[in-house]
């Protein structure tokens, strides 16, 4: 059996990825139990939650602890990644959630939202929210809410700082250099 991994998003393949390389992948929530994948060299695509060797990482035990402070009684607020430190109690923000849904009522996403804060339906796809979680947060909250096709972009306007699913490694790698936080002396003007 092969340990290289293929990601279908909105019908393209991209890799051949190492069983690391997906497990990092899950871990940054760029990978979502409904990630479509395959073993290199398989044409038949399964939901990541339904792989066996990477399974286990979409199980709340291997979540990080809840945080208390963010918690509300229908939704405990999760730590997660790097950025959380900007979701402490107290520290409301301003978000711009963008969605592109292909393959599943908008319902479920505005929905979630409306449950995170205070909410408008800026225009159709695009939110402005308020909000105490973190821009990770945001994102993890409503990635169950998206198909296969669909994707998501949460923009934290307050603290500079940006989560996606479903864009693909490409995009991805595009988005991660254009939002990297260069030195001012290091950026060239054109």
């Amino acid at each position: 059996m092969s340990d290289y991994w293929i990601v279908s998003v909105g019908d393209r393949a991209y890799g051949p990825y190492t069983t690391e390389q997906m497990e990092g992948f899950a871990a940054e929530g760029r990978l979502a139990a409904s990630s479509l994948i395959a073993r290199a060299g398989e044409t038949s695509f399964r939901s990541a939650g339904e792989e066996p060797k990477f399974s286990a990482l979409f199980q709340p035990s291997k979540m990080a602890p809840r945080e208390e402070s963010l918690s509300t009684p229908e939704r405990p607020a999760q730590k997660f990644g790097r950025s959380d430190i900007d979701g402490k109690s107290g520290d409301r923000a301003r978000f711009v959630i963008i969605t592109d849904m292909k393959s599943r009522s908008i319902q479920g996403v505005e929905e979630e939202i409306h449950k995170m804060g205070s909410a408008y339906s800026l225009l159709p796809q695009v939110w402005l929210l308020m909000s105490e979680l973190s821009v990770s947060s945001i994102r993890n909250l409503l990635t169950p809410q998206l198909g296969k096709l669909d994707s998501l972009f949460v923009l934290d306007a307050t603290h500079d700082k940006a989560a996606w699913f479903n864009f693909g490694p490409e995009a991805d790698t595009r988005i991660r250099k254009l939002w990297s936080k260069e030195p001012p002396a290091a950026r060239q003007i054109a």
